[in-house]
């Protein structure tokens, strides 16, 4: 029972918050959802847009670099406040990147009568989020990297964050190989089904020249 259940929803309003604040009529709800939508694909755009222009750069801290773990919403009657939280903000703190992330969200959203105010907040333990580790083994696979080699140096990097366990699963055609399967690599515990446990979640897909690969990450940061 409950194998294939989200923990990040199985956990809401227990350790898990909600990522958008805002009241809204029935009639208006779906419009609301759909901003909501518009503004996040908005600012990962403008993040993955400016990041190409930017890759001269092969560092192995930039492989997770400007990745954002999730990003807060909230609306009041005259003003949308946008909570950025990245791991790395190199690209967002140039000079006229907020004033010109602002201009395109506006645009997007066709927000007259609203201001719109954007804030970025670094992550304090980068290497705590599953989304920057995701991040991370994507970028080695994509450089040929062992698919082995790139979880085991992802579990690794945890050792720098104050975690209690993670697991990563990385599912498709591995090494290329004809027939799809998955793979997995498990350290430290991971109550899936105590509520109480504070899990960070996070699946992300990884395009290959042999296909898609597909990568979920638990973390099991705190019990409370």
């Amino acid at each position: 029972m409950g194998q294939k259940i989200n923990p990040l929803g199985f956990r809401l309003g227990t350790t898990q918050n909600h990522h958008s604040f805002w009241f809204a009529q029935p009639k208006n709800y779906s419009e609301g959802l759909q901003e909501d939508k518009k503004i996040r694909n908005c600012i990962k755009n403008y993040i993955q847009k400016n990041r190409k222009k930017s890759s001269n750069r092969k560092m192995e801290s930039d492989s997770s670099s400007e990745v954002i773990t999730h990003i807060e919403i909230q609306k009041e009657i005259d003003t949308i406040h946008v909570i950025i939280h990245i791991g790395f903000p190199n690209l967002l703190k140039k000079k006229g990147a907020i004033e010109e992330l602002e201009k395109d969200i506006q645009k997007e959203v066709n927000s007259v009568n609203q201001r719109l105010n954007i804030a970025i907040e670094k992550v304090k333990e980068p290497y705590r989020q599953p989304n920057i580790l995701a991040e991370y083994i994507a970028f080695q696979l994509k450089n040929r990297v062992s698919f082995r080699k790139a979880m085991k140096k992802a579990i690794e990097l945890t050792k720098k964050a104050d975690i209690k366990g993670v697991k990563i699963k990385i599912a498709g055609r591995l090494g290329g190989k004809e027939i799809a399967r998955a793979e997995c690599i498990k350290k430290g515990r991971l109550p899936l089904q105590t509520i109480r446990a504070k899990i960070d979640y996070c699946c992300y897909p990884i395009r290959t020249i042999y296909g898609v690969l597909g990568v979920k990450i638990w973390i099991f940061v705190e019990e409370e």
